[in-house]
């Protein structure tokens, strides 16, 4: 028996930012189509050609080069595949498969309401199926089968079973000629050969209607997993107050491409108690078969706690790679001294997005226009003045600019002052940082270097001075 080469695909619509479940559906596809050597396909489903914008397009695109998810072909638009749609709508007519429907829309309500007004699901009743019918701009309806059933086999959940009597002939190309979702999205897949469909289970219903019409037209039959939706923390169905935005914004917000794709992966499968995977482990691991039925929840402090687990993690290169964007948006010229690494280093360990660490780096390379009230009121005291005159003077004198010799400078004052260590470094914290978090003190001002260092401390004595104590 031939192997069938695994063929998935994401297939967007470019009429919204790419979202956390769509790069969800995108990161199965593929990690399905990466093990199993296989191809996967980038197709924007741009029909709605009054909703669908170039700005969205762009923005596809650039997520999914930021999570690192290459496509093999493509992108291919459907918006330039109309001649095949009408090709093959034509063939269904003519075959007896499909058959203009000249209903009015008034018929239609009316019908509507009488079978809701009999509890019944609503579904058109085939008034044009079988008799000649007359009018203007008809629709072309699809001609499901009236009996049997259709056995969805999921790889998620299983065998799920519709009956085609719960069908009705859907419209597959509107009166304005325009084809709609359920037959381009057969004809692509037909088309491009796709042997597995990994989508949200939002289109579960849809499946059975696909099928019917990929039979009718001779084509294979996809595998299907339909992936469950993601809930907020709340249960509810997941907005923008959950998290629910575009995946550029999580790049703005300081998380790398690696924490999110890890979080993804996980918001839903499960290796055993595996936290943390590479690219490489997710691929290796990924089954559908491990996929959870039911519906995940997002937890955005899960997020940001496997985004700090990446920073400390990944190769100070890359950390520095990313930085970079991030201190230029805040307009931060990192020039030596000190080096962007040595910064970068103990920030790693404390820093939750890149965000924060390009904050709290941004201190080392330009001046803070206005001390932390409450760290200022609490810190710089008059009892303080004597101490930070005597720290500057033995900083100005320190014959080498060392991170031990500025540790040794810091404990003789402390200890002259009959002080504890933190009783000192807080306020020399704020006097450098303009706050009360920093990474280690002698860390700081080392960083910080000399001249920055007696130039802040002068700073903050003058502001202990002008405060009238």
């Amino acid at each position: 028996m031939e192997k069938i080469q695994v063929r998935t695909r994401f297939a967007p619509s470019p009429t919204g930012y790419l979202h956390i479940g769509g790069a969800r559906t995108a990161l199965f596809s593929w990690l399905y189509a990466r093990k199993h050597g296989g191809v996967f396909i980038l197709r924007i489903e741009d029909t709605d050609l009054e909703r669908s914008t170039q700005a969205a397009v762009e923005a596809i695109l650039e997520g999914m080069a930021w999570l690192g998810l290459d496509h093999d072909e493509g992108p291919y638009f459907q918006s330039r595949r109309f001649d095949r749609y009408r090709e093959i709508i034509d063939r269904l007519l003519r075959e007896g498969q499909a058959y203009h429907c000249y209903c009015s829309k008034e018929r239609l309500e009316a019908l509507r309401a009488e079978q809701m007004g009999r509890k019944e699901k609503p579904r058109y009743d085939g008034y044009c199926r079988n008799a000649a019918r007359t009018g203007s701009r008809p629709v072309v309806r699809f001609k499901n089968p009236a009996d049997g059933e259709v056995a969805v086999h999921d790889l998620i959940r299983g065998q799920v079973v519709f009956h085609n009597r719960e069908l009705d002939d859907l419209i597959i190309a509107r009166a304005d000629g325009i084809p709609t979702y359920n037959l381009t999205v057969v004809v692509d897949d037909m088309d491009m050969a796709i042997s597995h469909v990994i989508r949200g289970d939002d289109h579960l219903n849809n499946t059975p209607r696909q099928i019917n019409i990929l039979r009718a037209l001779g084509a294979p039959i996809p595998a299907y997993a339909h992936v469950p939706m993601i809930l907020g923390g709340d249960g509810q169905r997941l907005s923008k107050r959950h998290g629910a935005v575009s995946v550029l914004q999580y790049r703005e917000d300081g998380y790398l491409p690696e924490a999110l794709l890890n979080y993804l992966l996980r918001l839903g499968w499960s290796h055993g108690d595996q936290e943390i995977f590479s690219k490489q482990e997710m691929i290796d691991k990924f089954g559908t078969e491990a996929i959870n039925k039911a519906a995940a929840a997002f937890d955005s402090e899960k997020l940001q706690w496997l985004n700090k687990q990446y920073l400390k993690t990944i190769p100070t290169a890359e950390v520095l790679a990313r930085l970079g964007w991030h201190l230029d948006r805040l307009g931060i010229a990192a020039r030596d001294p000190p080096t962007l690494a040595d910064v970068v280093q103990p920030l790693r360990e404390r820093s939750k997005t890149l965000v924060e660490m390009a904050e709290s780096a941004g201190v080392f390379y330009r001046d803070f226009p206005t001390y932390d009230e409450p760290a200022a009121a609490k810190y710089l005291t008059p009892l303080m003045a004597d101490p930070l005159l005597m720290l500057r003077q033995r900083f100005s004198d320190l014959p080498r600019w060392t991170q031990e010799a500025v540790h040794e400078a810091i404990t003789h004052v402390a200890a002259t002052f009959q002080l504890k260590l933190g009783q000192l470094a807080q306020p020399l914290r704020v006097a450098l940082t303009g706050g009360s978090v920093s990474p280690p003190i002698d860390t700081t001002v080392w960083l910080m270097g000399r001249e920055r260092s007696l130039l802040r401390i002068a700073k903050a004595i003058a502001y202990v001075q002008s405060q009238g104590y």
